[in-house]
């Protein structure tokens, strides 16, 4: 039986997973963009799969045990992530609808993710 973990850090642990996950996912996505579409070169590239790659692990950060569950709130999260990228990185000015999506997004992050669950 594994040791019980406070709810307030499997909360915190579940966020920097998601978190982790976007960086890599969404830094690894955009350096294989610069690589190719910017003509940066192949070093680009090779660090944007590396950063794939890495992302593939974040998955078995979570404390949830159910990956389709994880893989799907984290649809959420990349969302948000992708529109934070882009004003970061690129100087991306999100609009009205951009807010309110994302903000959609994250609101079926909490639902699907953190929502209590009977008999679980």
């Amino acid at each position: 039986m594994p040791p019980t973990v406070e709810p307030a850090m499997t909360l915190v642990r579940s966020i920097a997973a998601f978190l982790g996950a976007a960086v890599f996912e969404i830094g690894g996505a955009w350096l294989v963009w610069q690589g190719v579409r910017e003509h940066r070169g192949w070093p680009w590239v090779v660090a944007g799969v590396a950063g794939l790659g890495v992302y593939g692990f974040f998955a078995t950060l979570q404390p949830a045990g159910s990956f389709g569950r994880i893989l799907a709130a984290y649809g959420g999260v990349f969302v948000a992530g992708s529109l934070a990228w882009a004003m970061v990185a690129d100087g991306y000015r999100p609009d009205r609808w951009d807010v309110v999506g994302v903000l959609v997004c994250l609101a079926g992050v909490g639902v699907i993710m953190y929502a209590p669950r009977s008999g679980q």
